[in-house]
């Protein structure tokens, strides 16, 4: 059973505020600087403009011919330095030094330089995301000019809120043939250009669902026309129906791979939430996660199950917690779980104000406790709403993790899948013990990590639990990192014995540590993917 807070564990030895056990250890951040380096590395295009494009000015009447006269030109590159930046280099022929350039960077903004050779080095911060023509003008103390233009893009994504709607259903031929996926098969699935999704999307969130598989397995999501990852996104077991959120990066061609990794059949179902796009829309705002509603004690809504085929409003605009904004929302990242389901079922959550769409977000059995992430748009009237898809009652807990808005900053570079932290292995583990926590440490520079937690070889009943840590790596490294708050919320839920996905957007907080709870007596262990960063500059 989830536990509405975590006030009080018996087992835990040390009190909050205590100094911090020497048995836990920062990891991570050798794994994690890795992953960012490549995600910066496959989106941080150069963009160039030669020599050839550039155009000599007329001189003043007052200046005198150079002595060469040669044709002046000039080359641009622009390169990514962050999601906003650009760094801008120049290289001129033909000209007599020093040299000053007066660079118009497309968004209104200017600035000049003045250089002793014959290069031209800037770097600008944009606003917004998007495409700028920055023109560059160069002059030489002769009075020679050259003027080049070159087109830039900025690295960032925003998210645009789209759906619910389904893309895929093996079992219908949507999006696909109508067949099972064949044991380590795969399917290919278009983004760009399918419906009002455009061309030049850098990620999608789908919500996967794996339903009918013959064997246990996992589905891994990765960007066509690359090679697949170790990582995975949904695992599961012969003859069970489990969903997970995916954050994918879309490839080059506009398509997605969702490749089975078992050794049987199975169907495949995404819905697809948004996705991301290099230009100016919402970006995201991570918060320290906490609990909107829970069914089971009236928080947030009326109190008892959800009976069948009902639904309840959950306020997101101006929540009572203060953290929410009153206005401007477009989309909320929120973690659901369903507990105590009196039958087999499905909930889905939409804005408030429309009509329910055909797809789900969770999907469970009779007793199950299962969590997913969701990513909803926010209705009108500031709501989203929560529907219980089955013929009973079931109890639902709404955590919120983040929420996106025109003004959020924090734009998204979507990764390839890389794995961060398995405690199987003997460089991460041992296993995370009962009613303790595992500090992942990421590198400077980020405001949140989207990333996939598997928990397995659980040895009782519990949930995960991820927040951001109060203590720095160096007070870790000093001995003065004190017990940190457990949190309220949770990202997943197990039994004994099982092994279970859930996606997540954590903020990395002021210290960049990420704290992940095992909230069960029991160890488990934790295998966490990277899947994309949020930054803010």
């Amino acid at each position: 059973m989830l536990a509405a807070s975590v006030a009080f564990i018996p087992s835990l030895a040390f009190a909050a505020g205590s100094p911090q056990p020497a048995a836990v250890t920062p990891h991570g951040l050798s794994n994690s600087s890795t992953a960012l380096a490549q995600a910066k590395s496959s989106a941080f295009k150069t963009f160039t403009s030669p020599a050839s494009h550039s155009v000599r000015g007329a001189k003043s009447a007052a200046a005198t011919a150079s002595a060469s006269d040669s044709s002046p030109t000039l080359a641009l590159t622009g390169t990514p330095e962050n999601l906003y930046s650009i760094q801008l280099m120049g290289v001129t022929t033909g000209l007599t030094t020093p040299i000053t350039a007066t660079i118009n960077w497309g968004d209104g903004k200017t600035s000049t330089t003045t250089s002793g050779s014959l290069g031209v080095s800037a770097t600008h911060t944009y606003a917004a995301l998007g495409t700028y023509n920055v023109s560059v003008t160069v002059t030489d103390a002769a009075d020679d000019t050259v003027t080049n233009t070159v087109s830039v893009t900025t690295a960032g994504s925003d998210y645009t809120a789209y759906g619910p709607t389904r893309l895929l259903d093996t079992r219908k031929g949507l999006g696909a043939p109508k067949a099972e996926v064949q044991p380590h098969g795969k399917v290919d699935l278009k983004i760009a250009g399918n419906g009002q999704i455009p061309a030049g999307v850098t990620a999608v969130v789908l919500n996967v669902t794996v339903t009918n598989p013959t064997a246990a397995g996992y589905v891994t999501v990765y960007p066509d026309l690359t090679t697949r990852p170790t990582s995975s996104n949904v695992n599961f077991v012969a003859k069970q129906t489990v969903p997970n959120q995916v954050i994918a990066q879309v490839g080059a061609d506009g398509n997605i791979v969702l490749y089975n990794g078992s050794d049987g059949t199975v169907d495949l179902v995404a819905d697809v939430a948004g996705y991301f796009t290099q230009t100016a829309s919402s970006g995201y705002t991570p918060l320290t996660p906490y609990r909107l509603a829970d069914t089971r004690y009236g928080t947030g809504t009326t109190k008892g199950k959800v009976g069948a085929n009902g639904s309840f409003s959950v306020q997101i605009a101006g929540n009572d917690k203060g953290k929410l904004p009153s206005s401007g929302i477009t989309a909320v990242a929120l973690n659901v779980t369903v507990t105590n389901p009196k039958s087999a079922g499905y909930v889905t959550v939409y804005p408030d104000g429309k009509s329910a769409p055909t797809a789900s977000n969770l999907n469970f059995t009779t007793n199950e406790t299962v969590a997913n992430s969701v990513i909803v748009p926010v209705g009108g009237d500031g709501k989203v709403r929560v529907l219980n898809s089955d013929n009973a009652g079931t109890d639902v807990i709404v955590d919120v993790v983040g929420y996106y808005s025109a003004t959020s900053k924090s734009a998204y570079l979507p990764a390839p899948p890389s794995r961060l932290l398995d405690t199987r292995t003997k460089e991460d583990g041992p296993a995370v013990p009962g009613n303790l926590y595992y500090p992942l440490v990421l590198p400077p520079g980020t405001t949140a990590w989207v990333l996939n937690a598997t928990v397995t070889d659980t040895k009782s009943v519990g949930h995960l639990s991820v927040a951001p840590d109060p203590n720095s790596l160096a007070a870790y490294e000093n001995g003065t990192a004190t017990f940190p708050p457990v949190p309220s919320a949770s990202t997943l839920n197990w039994t004994t014995g099982k092994t279970v996905p859930n996606m997540l957007q954590a903020s990395t907080g002021s210290n960049n540590i990420i704290d992940f709870w095992n909230l069960g007596p029991g160890s488990t262990d934790l295998v966490i993917d990277a899947l994309g960063i949020y930054a803010n500059n």
